[in-house]
């Protein structure tokens, strides 16, 4: 197999970007993978990258990212007080999988609030399913308070039974005009 560019040359390998033949004149860097100098200076290929210039703690202020690690290969990791990404990290933290103190994401990790198809934090988690102390959701497992069509807890709401501690959570919260109609 000879060389994309060079076709007099043999080639030492497949680009791991774009998968294109190409031999060592090409290589634009050899480790972890093999990348061809063309991809190596193209990065906006593989993804956008903003961060801010303030910072807070050694923290961007702000840091959005998507995309892949052209050498790598690896999916890149939004890091920051507002972080925004496919994959972040961050005080606010919005994402397909989030992780930090107020989070909203498909999978969703947060100390104080996360929301989510899987919401799990150590406060208030609301998704389809919600883990956390006060747990609202399809499927909830709360530590306090458990709210949603299957719920488990020491307090819960769902379709069967409403303890009377979880009323009184939703009445002073949410008002009585949201509580299904056999906790009335």
């Amino acid at each position: 197999m000879n060389c994309f560019i060079h076709d007099r040359s043999a080639a030492v390998g497949l680009c791991s970007v774009c998968q294109k033949a190409l031999c060592r004149e090409c290589v634009g860097r050899e480790a972890p993978r093999l990348v061809c100098r063309t991809c190596i200076q193209q990065p906006v290929f593989l993804g956008f990258e903003y961060r801010s210039s303030a910072t807070i703690g050694g923290w961007p202020l702000v840091h959005i990212c998507s995309g892949v690690d052209p050498v790598t290969m690896r999916p890149r990791v939004a890091k920051g007080v507002i972080a925004i990404g496919n994959v972040a990290v961050g005080g606010v933290a919005i994402a397909g999988v989030a992780c930090g103190l107020l989070t909203i994401g498909g999978v969703s990790f947060g100390l104080l609030f996360a929301l989510g198809g899987a919401a799990v934090g150590l406060g208030l988690s609301v998704g389809g399913l919600a883990v956390g102390s006060i747990a609202l959701g399809g499927a909830a497992i709360g530590l306090v308070h458990a709210i949603g069509g299957a719920a488990f807890g020491p307090s819960i709401i769902n379709g069967r039974r409403c303890d009377a501690a979880a009323v009184e959570f939703v009445r002073q919260w949410f008002g009585s005009g949201v509580l299904p109609p056999n906790c009335r």
